[in-house]
């Protein structure tokens, strides 16, 4: 496996975002335009229920590459300590609201808001490190 240069490891990031955020756009569009129409049933409802998250699995696989293949230590870093506020961003208001929910004083919230929280606490991370760091986490 060969080391990529940070600029190559960044280019291969958004070409990967762009591709797991577009499958996320087109199937959650498409499936909500077709199941609330009632135009699909059966298995075809379970496939178009499984495509938009398995689309934002292949955004959390592009941030890990890109973690692994940018070569610059502080950069990695950067991100790493990124993905490390917004996991602990997504996981204590999941944590929080589950319990809360438990005891029926908040109304449910579906499951896939903690992936939205998740990239919610990204940016917080993105915003801590130019604050703390001075850097966004990419080369200049």
């Amino acid at each position: 496996m060969g080391c990529k240069s940070n600029t190559q490891a960044q280019r291969a990031y958004i070409r990967r975002m762009g591709i797991a955020m577009t499958a996320y756009l087109v199937s959650l569009f498409s499936g909500e335009y077709l199941v609330s129409r009632e135009l699909v049933a059966g298995p075809v409802v379970w496939l178009l229920g499984l495509l938009p998250g398995l689309a934002i699995i292949g955004a959390f696989y592009a941030i890990a590459k890109l973690i692994t293949e940018t070569q610059d230590e502080f950069i990695r870093m950067l991100i790493v300590r990124q993905t490390l506020v917004a996991t602990g961003v997504a996981l204590s208001a999941a944590t929080i609201w589950g319990f809360l929910e438990n005891f029926e004083l908040v109304p449910h919230v579906d499951a896939y808001w903690v992936a939205i929280l998740w990239f919610l606490g990204f940016g917080i991370g993105a915003l801590s490190n130019r604050i703390t760091y001075g850097a966004w986490g990419q080369l200049r």
